[in-house]
């Protein structure tokens, strides 16, 4: 697919705020978080406004715990925005390589420790996408000529790159006009690996905290955990968490063929504890919503989490470096608005046992009905790794979407027109 914008973009920029099809925003680098998006406001045509949707967003922390308990590298399981400066790592992006062509670019500035400002250039990159997906569709086979309708779907993604050492992560926050937010973070650069004596599997009799990835070469098994701050006001400040549990109902009547169905139950969190969530079954649906407000059917506002890739840790809780990177012990935390509560591993990691984190803060099990409330969400990934990995790694990528859930009287997206086609003409290169 060719893209051009001789026109330019069809997103506008006004100093740091991005605003594009029917979705506005602000853009920030911060030296710890690194990429910052905040009032994060989609247009609702039904009601003629702009509707705030999430107020600030960001990557709080990062945990990478290697699992190689011997002396040379029990110690190495890194926090890597706190000990490192997730912002501080970024690096310049790439034109046309790490950002297409048709992408717009942001600096970024810090100060270092005697108030020398720093810059970093493109450290940002904003594109529209167009990657031949399907935003909605539908054949109709029961008319003539099995009528077709389609649209593709043109989003916007804003993109950063932090390399912390040996990986390099790849952030993205993509709007779509559908009212989703979805974040991705992309896994390359070089593994981690240690010096070895073997030259093939069959050698390896004792214990070996890892693969063989080439001769003498052990890549070590590690985790990554990556915890994004999300406060959503979902039409305004006041916002609930609610649980939806999918359960299993057994028929016990003769009045259907069928032996069982799944039904919802749900749940308001009242309490801090009440919101901490393990994920994994699939059994549970992760929302927040406006109890104050409701659609004309009768639905609260809301808006859904959908995870993509779920894991926790294997750790046991006692171990310290459990205890430091502890807002992994569960993937879901909802605690009260307290400007101060920022980062998930604390504000002083390098120096941290463990007393200043989220799972400190839960403990004091505040209440979160109808108030100013922020969601924690953890995505995890175990890297077993092959190899492939080595010597560069491809991308490995996780994420996860917010999705609107009775946010809108109805699709959003149904009066947007498909693109105009434009032919062109072949051509050919000969060597």
């Amino acid at each position: 697919m060719t893209i051009l914008q001789p026109d330019g973009p069809s997103f506008t920029i006004d100093g740091n705020h991005v605003r594009w099809a029917n979705w506005e925003f602000h853009i920030a680098f911060d030296m710890r978080a690194g990429l910052i998006i905040s009032l994060a406001s989609i247009y609702d045509e039904n009601m003629d406004k702009y509707r705030r949707v999430l107020y600030k967003g960001y990557v709080s922390e990062l945990f990478v715990p290697y699992q190689d308990p011997s002396e040379e590298w029990y110690f190495r399981t890194y926090l890597d925005a706190g000990e490192f400066g997730f912002g501080v790592s970024a690096v310049p992006l790439q034109p046309s390589t790490d950002c297409p062509s048709n992408a717009v670019f942001f600096d970024g500035y810090y100060t270092t420790r005697d108030g020398t400002p720093v810059k970093i250039p493109n450290v940002f990159c904003v594109f529209e996408r167009y990657a031949g997906d399907i935003m909605w569709r539908h054949t109709e086979a029961a008319l003539p000529g099995d009528t077709a309708e389609v649209r593709p779907d043109v989003t916007l993604v804003v993109r950063m790159v932090s390399t912390v050492s040996n990986y390099d992560y790849i952030i993205d926050w993509e709007f779509k006009q559908s009212g989703n937010i979805k974040v991705v973070v992309g896994l390359s650069g070089m593994l981690a690996v240690k010096g070895s004596t073997y030259t093939h599997k069959d050698q390896m009799k004792d214990t070996v905290h890892g693969t063989l990835v080439s001769q003498n070469t052990i890549g070590i098994y590690h985790d990554h955990f990556v915890n994004f701050y999300l406060d959503l006001d979902i039409d305004s400040v006041e916002n609930s968490f609610l649980k939806t549990k999918l359960q299993t109902v057994w028929v016990t009547n003769e009045k259907t063929p069928r032996k069982s169905y799944w039904m919802t139950v749900r749940e308001v969190a009242k309490t801090e504890a009440d919101a901490k969530i393990h994920l994994g079954t699939g059994t549970t649906e992760i929302l927040v919503v406006n109890p104050n407000k409701k659609t004309e059917l009768g639905n609260y506002f809301g808006y859904r989490l959908i995870p993509e890739s779920v894991a926790g840790p294997l750790l046991w809780e006692d171990d310290p470096e459990q205890i430091r990177g502890a807002f992994t012990n569960y993937n879901v935390w909802v605690t009260p608005y307290n400007k101060s509560e920022k980062w998930a591993a604390g504000l002083y990691v390098d120096r941290s046992h463990g007393d200043d984190t989220l799972a400190k803060w839960t403990l004091r099990n505040r209440e979160i009905e109808n108030k100013d409330i922020v969601l924690w969400y953890t995505l995890g990934i175990h890297h077993v790794p092959v190899q492939e990995d080595f010597p560069i790694m491809p991308t490995l990528s996780g994420g996860f979407e917010l999705r609107p859930s009775n946010f809108f009287e109805y699709n959003p997206v149904l009066k947007l027109k498909t693109l105009k086609l434009v032919n062109w003409v072949n051509c050919s290169v000969k060597a």
